[in-house]
């Protein structure tokens, strides 16, 4: 998301469109700015999620399909303390086998800027799953984020405390998963994460190991060192929907495979804008790309419907407008979990602590997939599947899917949602 930043810096909004349209723009973006809010969060996040067929809205109490195997439902999980709770959808079996024979439950974590609505292409298949195998699927809006509960973030630790200041941010929110999940009564979990979330799943598993049966990272963020800097932040708003590729829907990677990846992510970094220094002071300051859209007023929804309409290219018309109103709403809330990013990932988003130093610590199965046009360097998950193997883990994997940049889970939802099912259904003595 960051990528916003670079427009301010050069002091360029975006492009104009035609002045013969530009009051009905104008006044369509002041309109998009003064209707956004809780309320118009929860109405278009409900929009996406009512194309499942198995989903019921808060306001229906009837099942939407008396032979539908599940049952999808939007509800705040509250926390301990005043005023918190995470925003969650739960996909229940409406006939759970017993305990023992169904698989733990997966849940599904967003990345940097998004929320769970942005998965609503792969809950269909993740459902089919939870309902033959007697199990749930939930998927969380971290706290700070999405529509869960936007509460002060704030890090204590000086800014030479590297390993204070990543400690102190990585808790605000594995410590709020580590919450939820007692509330929700779950003994152990697959978390599949993208990105940031993706990090975060890693370093929940780290620090509260018996609790998570398996970990699938959809682009990981902070994997790998990267004294080269050849991912590069700014590519969260410039990257457009990948369509077009050579490799199979998810395929294991090869060192073929992950070599076109970072030759791609290098011939980007060479082209950088020259704002890259303004930028990079920005990030250091703590300061947020969403603060930067909502100081640009009426231009803020302009700002993201420019990203909408070039990141979501792979959904129909209906599908982009409908993404494009639910990710203002979270874009334009208050500030919150949003600060975290200076504190775990500098300007080059890579980790200030590595992952790929970190997660030979686990003894659970770890997948990694990437997109083959992706920004996050798949070289990472090939180094981790390594060291796990070397520390005695042998059940990690990378994968690399064709048709699919950063957000694999959506660009190609189709060849991911297949790897999802395969994966979740390994290592499970009643279906293997």
């Amino acid at each position: 998301m960051v990528a916003i930043v670079e427009s301010v810096a050069t002091s360029a909004l975006p492009p104009l469109p035609p002045a013969r349209i530009i009051p009905a723009a104008f006044a369509a973006s002041a309109r998009s700015w003064w209707s956004t809010g809780e309320k118009q969060g929860a109405i278009s996040e409900e929009r996406l999620l009512r194309r499942l067929p198995f989903f019921r809205p808060q306001n229906l109490s009837e099942l939407p399909n008396n032979a539908s195997p599940v049952i999808a439902q939007i509800t705040r999980v509250n926390l301990d303390a005043p005023k918190r709770y995470l925003n969650t959808l739960s996909i229940t079996s409406t006939t759970p086998t017993e305990h023992h024979a169904s698989p733990p439950p997966a849940v599904v974590l967003h990345g940097y800027g998004a929320g769970l609505g942005f998965f609503f292409k792969n809950f269909p298949a993740l459902a089919q799953w939870a309902g033959l195998r007697g199990t749930s699927v939930y998927a969380m809006d971290w706290l700070g984020m999405g529509r869960s509960a936007r509460v002060p973030f704030t890090v204590k630790a000086k800014r030479d405390d590297i390993p204070g200041r990543v400690a102190e941010a990585e808790s605000f929110f594995v410590d709020s998963l580590e919450e939820w999940r007692t509330k929700m009564n779950l003994e152990k979990m697959t978390l599949i994460g993208h990105s940031l979330g993706a990090y975060f799943s890693v370093v929940y598993a780290l620090k509260y190991p018996t609790r998570v049966n398996k970990l699938i990272l959809l682009s990981p963020a902070g994997v790998p060192r990267d004294p080269n800097n050849t991912t590069v932040p700014s590519r969260e708003l410039t990257d457009t929907a990948s369509s077009n590729g050579t490799i199979g829907s998810s395929e294991p990677a090869t060192e073929i495979d992950i070599e076109q990846v970072r030759a791609e992510q290098a011939a980007e970094k060479r082209s950088e804008s020259r704002t890259r220094k303004l930028f990079t002071y920005l990030w250091e300051e703590g300061w947020s790309p969403f603060q930067v859209v909502r100081s640009l007023n009426v231009f803020g929804p302009w700002l993201v419907g420019k990203y909408s309409s070039r990141r979501f290219t792979s959904l129909s018309e209906e599908e982009t407008r409908d993404m494009h109103d639910y990710l203002l709403n979270i874009t334009l809330a208050k500030g919150s979990g949003e600060y975290c990013i200076s504190h775990v990932l500098s300007p080059g988003a890579h980790a200030r602590m590595p992952l790929v130093d970190r997660i030979s610590a686990l003894k659970i199965p770890v997948t990694f997939v990437y997109g083959e046009h992706d920004w996050m360097d798949p070289q990472g998950g090939t180094d981790s599947v390594e060291n796990m193997r070397q520390a005695g883990n042998g059940e990690g994997r990378t994968y690399i899917v064709g048709r699919a940049g950063h957000h694999v889970y959506l660009d190609n939802y189709r060849g991911v949602n297949e790897l999802l099912i395969k994966e979740l259904d390994k290592y499970h003595p009643r279906i293997n």
